[in-house]
C-alpha cells in the first residue's frame, strides 16, 4: 500500500546558491543551520543553468545538477551531510520557461537545426505559424546587436565547422547550428575544384557526392509526422557522421570545405560578397534580428520579456517527465523533502500541473519503494489516495509551495493540490501593521508637495499595463489579437470587428485586470472568482473608453467566459479555448511588469509599501486585518510559508521595517527631505530644460539612503550599491531611461548626484543631517524588525528565513541582495550567545543584547530562541490554534498579541509592539515598563494563578484578575525586553 503523509518543514532557509556559495559551502556550515533551528534548507534551483548563472531560473539541462556548484558528487556529499543532520530540503522548481542563450541548452539547438521537424519542437511554447509570412516554420531571435544587413555586411555573422559534422553561424558568443539540409550548399559551393583535382572517381569524391545525395533525401524542416520526424533526426546524425570522418580523412576535402567557407564569410566592405551568406540564413529554422525593434514579431512565448528565457510546455506529459525527473528522483529517494514552483501562473492549466505533480511523486515513490514489484492495483492506490486529497480528509502527499502573488482579496484557488504560498501575503500583511494609516493624509500632501501631481496608484498601474504590452509584450498581444481575429473572421456574428479594435480592446481588458490571471480550464469550467474579474475588468475598460463601442467589450468578455461558444462553428470551439488560455498567459506577467517591475518604481508616496504582492494604495492595515488572515490561513493553509524577505523582495525586510518608521514621524520626514533638497541642489543636473533627478526619483532616493543607511564608516561601498540601485530603479521606471533605450545622459546625472551627495568632501551638512536622523529611525525600525520577526516564527505557516537575515540586513533588490552572506560569524556569534546565557544567565544576556542592539545580536537570539521552542513543541505550531488578543488601555492600539494553544502540547503567547516612535512620543527609548501605563493584555479562558514564563528573559508573569478580564499587564510582560514569548508552565 502506498501510503505516504505529507512532511511539513518546522522552518525553513532560503540559500541563493552559486559559484560563491556551492554544494560543499553549503555542507560546511548545516552544523549552524541546525542550531539556529532549521529543519529544512531552502535552495535557489540546482539544476544545470547558463554558465556563470548567479540564480540558477536560467536552466539550460534538467537531467544534471549544476557543475558550478559541485555537480553530482559535490550534492552526494551534501545529501550524505543532511541526512545526518536530519534536515530537510525544498527545491526551488522551475517550469515555465529554460535559458537559451546557451549552448548547453540541447534541446533549443535542437529546434534551431531543425525547425518544426526537431524532436523537441513540441517541447517549446513556439508558433510556427505566424502572422509575418516571412516567419513561417521560423523563429525568430532577437539577438543582434544592430539591424540585421548591418552587422552581416559588417562580417559579424560567420559560418564555421563543428568537428561533428555539422556546420554553425556563429555570432560573437553565440553559436546557431545550420540546418543540416543546407549542408549541400557548403559542401557543392567548390565542389567542381574537388573534382578536377581528385577525379570523380577518388574514393573521397565518390563519398562526397553520395553524403551531398543523403542530404538531399533528408526530410524536410517542415515535416511534423512522428515517423519523417525520427527518419530526420536518425539521418542527419549519420551525414553529420560520415562528413566529419571525411573531413578527417581527407586533406583535399578539409581544404575544400575551408575555402567554401571562407567565401560565404565575406569581405568587410564588399557587401555583394555576404550575398551567398545571407541566401544560406534565410534557409535556416530562425531568422536573426536587431533586439532592439524585433519585440512586436517575437513568436516565441517568454519568461515576462526576457528573450534569453523561452516558455516550455509542462502540459504534455512527455516535458513533465523529461522536465521533471531529477527532481522526483531526489524527492522519492528522501534526499528533498518538499518544492517551491516558480511562476505557475505562466503555465497552461495550474491546477492541473500542481496535481499531476502530486501523481508523480507518488509513482516515484512507489517505484523507488517496490522496485520492479509494484503492486497490481498501484494506480488504483495513487488514485484512491490523491481523491482524499482533494476531499480534504488527508494532506496531499508532497509539500508543494507555489510562488502565487495575490492580488487584494483574492483567494488561493482551492483546488490547487499544494500546502499554500511562498509567503508574500504574509510578508504584506505584517509590514502594513507597521505603517500608522493616521498619516496617510500627511503623506499624500508631503509627496505631492515634493514631486508635483501624481497620478492614482489605480491609474498609473492602468498605464503602465499598457505600456509593457505597447512595447515589452508586443509580440505576445498581437499573437493574440491575430487569433481572435481569425475566429471572428470565420463567424458572421463578430467578423466585423477589426484587427485593430480587436487588439485594442484586448489591451484595454487586461490593463484593468485586477488580479494576475484567471483560471478557465480546457474543460470550460469558469469559477465564480474567474467570471468577476472578467466582469469587473471589462466594465473598468468600458468606463475609461466611453468612446469605443460596448459591443467589442461585450464580445471580449463573453468569449474569455466561453458564453458564447454555441456562435462559433464546432471546429473552432478548440481554438477559442487556445485563445482564452493564451490571454489567461498574458496577463500574469503583464501585471508583473507593468506593476512590481515599473509601478513600484514610480509610485514613490513610502516606499516601505512597494512590495511584490504589495498595494501601495493602502496605506497599511489594522492588527485585526493581520489576526484575520491568520485564522483564514490556519483554515485554509495551515502549512503556507510565512516569510519577510525573499531573493525577490524590492528591499529586505530590514529596510522595511526602517522605512515603516516614517509614517510615525511625518513632519521630521517633511523637514528633512525639505532641508536635503536644499543642500543638495546644486548637485542637479539640467537636461533638456528639465532637472535631473526627477523629484520624484530624488524622493526614492532619500528614503532609500535612510532604510538603507549603514554608517559612515562604510560610505564608499554604500555609494557603489546606492549608485547601481538607482541605475536598476530609474530604468525600471521607464520614465526618463529605461534597459531597452537607456538614455545616457540622465543615467549620468543620476550617478553624479548619488556620488556627489554622498562625497564627505562635498555634502559635509547633507551626510552629517542624513546619518543623525537615519539612525533615529533605525532604532525604532530595530523594533519593527523584531516584531515582524518574532510575529513570522510563531503565527501560522512554515517561517520562512532569508540567507543571512538573522542579522540586520539591508540589502535592497536583487542583486544586492544576492551578496555573500558571512555565516562562520553568524555561526561564532551564535556560539557566544549559548555561552553566555549559560555563563551570565537568560535576563543579564537579554539585557546586554537590548544594549548592544545595534550590532544585530538581538534579532540572532530571536530567531534561535523561537525556533527553538518550535523544535520543542512542533505539534503547537503547526496544528496548535491560533487565538487572537487584544489588548485595553491607553496603549492598546500599540499591541500586537496572540496565543498558540493545542491541547497536548501546551500554549505559547507572542506579545510585540508597534508605532514604538509614537508610543514613546519621539523619544529614543525602547517600549517598556512604564510607557504601557495601563494598558492591559486580557488572556481568555485562563485562570488567575497560571504562569507564564518569557523566553527571552526567564521572567516568570503570574495572571491576575482584573475588569478587563484575567490578563496580564503590558508594563510587566515587556518591562525589560521590547518583545515576549511567554510559554505557559
Amino acid at each position: 500500500m502506498i501510503d505516504v503523509e505529507l512532511r511539513v518543514p518546522r522552518a525553513t532557509y532560503r540559500l541563493q546558491l552559486n559559484a560563491d556559495l556551492t554544494f560543499a559551502d553549503v555542507a560546511r556550515y548545516v552544523p549552524y543551520f541546525v542550531e539556529l533551528g532549521i529543519s529544512d534548507l531552502y535552495f535557489s534551483p540546482i539544476l544545470t543553468p547558463r554558465a556563470g548563472s548567479r540564480h540558477g531560473y536560467d536552466i539550460t539541462d534538467h537531467t544534471h545538477l549544476n557543475p558550478e556548484l559541485g555537480g553530482e558528487e559535490g550534492f552526494a556529499h551534501l545529501a550524505t551531510v543532511l541526512r545526518e543532520h536530519h534536515l530537510g530540503l525544498i527545491l526551488d522548481v522551475v517550469p515555465n520557461h529554460m535559458g537559451i542563450g546557451d549552448p548547453r541548452n540541447t534541446w533549443w539547438r535542437d529546434v534551431l537545426e531543425n525547425g518544426p521537424s526537431s524532436i523537441y519542437a513540441p517541447y517549446f511554447d513556439i508558433d510556427w505559424d505566424p502572422v509575418p509570412p516571412e516567419l513561417q516554420g521560423k523563429v525568430l531571435l532577437p539577438v543582434l546587436g544592430d539591424q540585421y544587413g548591418v552587422i552581416l555586411e559588417r562580417g559579424e555573422l560567420r559560418l564555421s565547422y563543428d568537428n561533428d559534422g555539422g556546420f554553425s553561424l556563429n555570432y560573437w558568443e553565440h553559436r546557431f547550428p545550420l540546418n543540416p539540409r543546407s549542408y549541400a550548399d557548403i559542401l557543392t559551393h567548390r565542389l567542381d575544384e574537388l573534382l578536377n583535382e581528385l577525379g570523380a572517381d577518388h574514393p573521397d569524391a565518390i563519398e562526397l557526392q553520395s553524403i551531398i545525395t543523403a542530404i538531399g533525401y533528408l526530410p524536410s524542416r517542415h515535416e511534423t509526422t512522428p515517423d519523417r520526424v525520427i527518419e530526420r533526426n536518425r539521418e542527419k546524425e549519420v551525414v553529420k557522421r560520415r562528413i566529419a570522418t571525411l573531413i578527417e580523412a581527407s586533406e583535399p576535402v578539409r581544404r575544400m570545405v575551408e575555402r567554401a567557407l571562407a567565401d560565404y564569410n565575406g569581405v568587410p566592405g564588399d557587401p555583394r560578397s555576404f550575398d551567398l551568406l545571407d541566401a544560406l540564413i534565410a534557409r535556416q529554422s530562425y531568422r536573426l534580428a536587431f533586439w532592439r525593434v524585433a519585440t512586436e514579431e517575437i513568436n516565441y512565448r517568454r519568461f515576462f520579456d526576457i528573450n534569453d528565457l523561452a516558455a516550455i510546455r509542462v502540459e504534455l506529459p512527455e516535458v513533465l517527465q523529461a522536465t521533471h525527473d531529477l527532481v522526483l528522483r531526489l524527492l522519492a529517494e528522501g534526499i528533498a523533502t518538499g518544492v517551491r514552483i516558480d511562476h505557475p501562473d505562466g503555465l497552461w492549466q495550474p491546477a492541473a500541473y500542481f496535481r499531476q505533480l502530486q501523481e508523480s511523486y507518488l509513482r516515484y515513490r512507489a517505484a523507488f519503494h517496490f522496485g520492479g514489484s509494484a503492486p497490481p492495483d498501484l494506480d488504483d492506490q495513487i488514485r484512491q489516495r490523491l481523491t482524499q486529497a482533494e476531499r480534504g480528509e488527508r494532506s496531499w502527499p508532497l509539500y508543494i509551495v507555489a510562488e502565487k502573488i495575490l492580488s487584494h482579496g483574492e483567494p488561493l484557488p482551492a483546488d490547487w493540490a499544494v500546502a499554500g504560498t511562498t509567503g508574500y501575503d504574509f510578508l504584506n500583511q505584517i509590514g502594513g501593521v507597521l505603517i500608522d494609516r493616521s498619516s496617510q493624509r500627511v503623506f499624500n500632501r508631503l509627496y505631492t508637495q515634493f514631486t508635483g501631481p501624481q497620478p492614482t496608484f489605480a491609474n498609473l498601474v492602468n498605464s503602465k499595463k499598457k505600456e509593457i504590452m505597447l512595447v515589452s509584450l508586443a509580440s505576445e498581444v498581437n499573437t493574440l489579437s491575430h487569433l481572435l481575429d481569425r475566429l471572428s473572421e470565420h463567424t458572421r456574428r463578430y467578423r466585423d470587428f477589426t484587427l485593430n479594435s480587436l487588439t485594442f480592446a484586448i489591451r484595454e481588458v487586461i490593463a484593468a485586470m485586477p488580479v494576475y490571471r484567471t483560471y478557465i480550464s480546457l474543460d470550460g469550467v469558469v469559477s465564480e472568482r474567474d467570471e468577476q474579474a472578467i466582469r469587473y475588468a471589462v466594465r473598468e475598460a468600458k468606463r475609461r473608453n466611453p468612446r469605443t463601442a460596448a459591443q467589442i467589450f461585450d464580445f471580449l468578455e463573453e468569449t474569455l467566459l466561453l458564453r458564447n461558444l454555441h456562435h462559433f462553428a464546432p471546429e473552432a470551439h478548440a481554438e477559442v479555448l487556445r485563445f482564452v488560455m493564451k490571454f489567461q498567459q498574458l496577463s500574469g506577467p503583464v501585471m508583473a511588469k507593468g506593476v512590481e517591475d515599473t509601478a513600484f518604481y514610480v509610485y514613490n508616496r513610502l516606499v516601505a509599501l512597494n512590495e511584490v504582492g504589495g498595494h501601495p494604495e493602502l496605506f497599511g492595515c489594522e492588527v485585526t486585518d493581520l489576526h484575520q488572515a491568520a485564522q483564514e490561513r490556519q483554515q485554509q493553509w495551515p502549512h503556507s510559508m510565512v516569510t519577510t524577505s525573499t531573493h525577490d523582495t524590492k528591499r529586505s525586510e530590514d529596510v522595511r521595517a526602517r522605512l515603516s518608521v516614517l509614517s510615525e514621524l511625518p513632519d521630521e520626514w517633511r523637514q528633512h527631505v525639505g532641508r536635503w533638497s536644499r543642500f543638495n541642489a546644486a548637485k542637479r543636473s539640467t537636461i533638456e530644460g528639465s532637472q535631473a533627478p526627477t523629484r520624484n526619483d530624488e524622493y526614492l532616493l532619500y528614503q532609500t539612503l535612510v532604510g538603507a543607511w549603514e554608517g559612515m564608516e562604510h560610505l564608499d561601498s554604500f555609494t557603489e550599491r546606492m549608485v547601481a540601485y538607482m541605475e536598476k530603479a530609474t530604468r525600471e521606471a521607464k520614465v526618463n531611461t529605461s534597459w531597452i533605450n537607456p538614455n545616457p545622459e540622465y543615467d549620468a546625472a543620476i550617478q553624479r548626484f548619488v556620488t556627489g551627495i554622498l562625497d564627505p568632501r562635498r555634502s559635509r551638512r547633507f551626510l552629517e543631517s542624513l546619518d543623525s536622523f537615519a539612525r533615529r529611525i533605525a532604532f525604532f525600525g530595530r523594533f519593527n524588525s523584531l516584531t515582524q520577526t518574532l510575529v513570522r516564527l510563531t503565527t501560522v505557516g512554515v517561517p520562512d528565513l532569508y540567507q543571512g537575515c538573522e542579522l540586520w540586513d539591508f540589502s535592497l533588490v536583487d542583486p544586492d541582495n544576492r551578496r555573500p552572506v558571512d555565516f562562520a560569524r553568524r555561526a561564532a556569534l551564535l556560539a557566544a550567545i549559548r555561552r553566555q546565557r549559560e555563563q551570565d544567565g537568560t535576563a543579564a544576556l537579554a539585557a546586554d543584547l537590548l544594549t548592544t542592539a545595534a550590532d544585530g545580536r538581538i534579532k540572532l537570539y530571536t530567531i534561535a530562541t523561537a525556533l527553538e521552542l518550535r523544535r520543542a513543541r512542533p505539534e503547537l505550531f503547526a496544528y496548535g490554534e491560533y487565538v487572537p488578543l487584544y489588548a485595553e488601555g491607553p496603549a492598546a492600539e500599540h499591541v500586537i498579541a496572540f496565543a498558540r494553544r493545542h491541547p497536548t502540547a501546551g500554549e505559547a503567547v507572542t506579545v510585540a509592539p508597534r508605532l514604538t516612535a509614537r508610543l514613546s512620543g519621539g523619544q529614543e527609548v525602547p517600549p517598556l515598563g512604564d510607557l504601557w501605563g495601563e494598558t492591559w493584555l486580557p488572556l481568555p479562558d485562563t485562570l488567575p494563578g497560571t504562569r507564564y514564563r518569557n523566553l527571552f528573559t526567564d521572567e516568570c508573569l503570574t495572571v491576575v484578575d482584573h475588569q478587563s478580564g484575567a490578563g496580564l499587564a503590558m508594563a510587566g510582560v515587556l518591562g525589560h525586553w521590547p518583545i515576549a514569548l511567554l510559554v505557559r508552565e
